[in-house]
């Protein structure tokens, strides 16, 4: 089969062979992949959890038809068009976990439903399982022009925030993000974004940031934060070091909470996309969430694709139509 595989000289598109799918597991042909920022690191030689190194598949989500199951495996079916996260999705085949396979929608595209797995089973796991928004809060999205940080508007607008506000550095996309549930945006590279937060919130702060960012953000989100609030730190996009205000941070009383999906168990990951299908499937399924795709590239032109995400200039999901 054909996979986008990270070699000594970067990544290349070649032969390998079709995974098999072992007890619990379900070998998928794969449709369309979509991309996301580990795939960057992993490109350059850093791991990603257990994954990363040459020779390693890229791509963590994919949709696709189930061509084979594994033992334990009696409620999926061949053909059955699904979506899912996964090791190794930009393939023609790919391994999935049992517990990660979803069926797609009837009205939903296999390069749509590529967009979701991991924007889904993320964002509910930070702003519902680990932020606990309540009915009537606040909420900050840091990175807000993502795939996963338009599911995050999304979500919290779904679990009744009473204000949801985004941040972006792109004019261009700042402006789209009421169209995704935002009731304010913020331009973070206005060094008074704190004070606009502030303001936003009659002085108090917001209830939840979930950041995306951290970074030289940290010490802003503390400022951005109400007593009380909490902080869930999803992504260091803007950097894994900076400083950091602790007394800021014991004044405020900030619950700060650190998210990854590398060291959690097989269990843990499938508990989390247990409880995303039970409180967000139906509306999934219904169209009531939705992730633009910013652009479409042949699995041939995954470097390409990966370089269009490096460059930032995407609003959405990219995605990968593999055939």
């Amino acid at each position: 089969m054909k996979a986008a595989v990270v070699t000594a000289r970067g990544l290349e598109v070649r032969d390998v062979d079709v995974p098999v799918a072992g007890p619990e597991e379900v070998l998928v042909r794969v449709r369309a992949s979509g991309l996301n920022r580990a795939d960057l690191g992993m490109r350059a030689g850093h791991a990603h959890g257990s994954s990363g190194g040459v020779g390693t598949v890229l791509g963590l989500e994919c949709a696709g038809e189930v061509v084979a199951t594994g033992l334990g495996i009696d409620d999926l079916a061949l053909g059955d068009r699904v979506m899912c996260s996964v090791r190794g999705g930009h393939a023609e085949y790919a391994l999935a976990h049992r517990g990660r396979v979803h069926r797609i929608p009837a009205n939903m595209s296999f390069a749509e439903a590529a967009c979701y797995p991991v924007a889904l089973q993320t964002m509910h796991d930070a702003v519902v399982v680990r932020g606990r928004l309540a009915p009537g809060e606040s909420v900050l999205v840091q990175g807000a022009s993502s795939g996963v940080g338009l599911m995050a508007l999304q979500i919290a607008r779904r679990f009744g925030a009473k204000q949801v506000i985004g941040s972006s550095g792109n004019d261009a996309r700042r402006k789209r993000l009421h169209e995704f549930g935002a009731d304010a945006s913020i331009d973070t590279r206005d060094p008074d974004w704190p004070e606009e937060v502030l303001r936003l919130t009659d002085g108090r702060g917001v209830d939840l940031v979930v950041d995306q960012l951290a970074g030289p953000y940290a010490n802003g989100n503390l400022r951005a934060t109400a007593v009380l609030g909490r902080i869930v730190n999803v992504g260091r996009l803007a950097g894994m070091h900076a400083d950091f205000d602790f007394d800021l941070h014991a004044l405020r009383r900030i619950e700060y909470i650190g998210v990854t999906f590398r060291t959690r168990s097989v269990a843990e990951v499938n508990e989390i996309n247990r409880l995303m299908i039970a409180n967000l499937g139906a509306a999934l399924a219904a169209g009531e969430l939705r992730l633009p795709i910013d652009r479409r590239f042949p699995l041939d032109q995954a470097d390409a694709a990966l370089d269009h995400m490096q460059a930032n200039a995407h609003f959405g999901k990219l995605v990968l139509e593999v055939g």
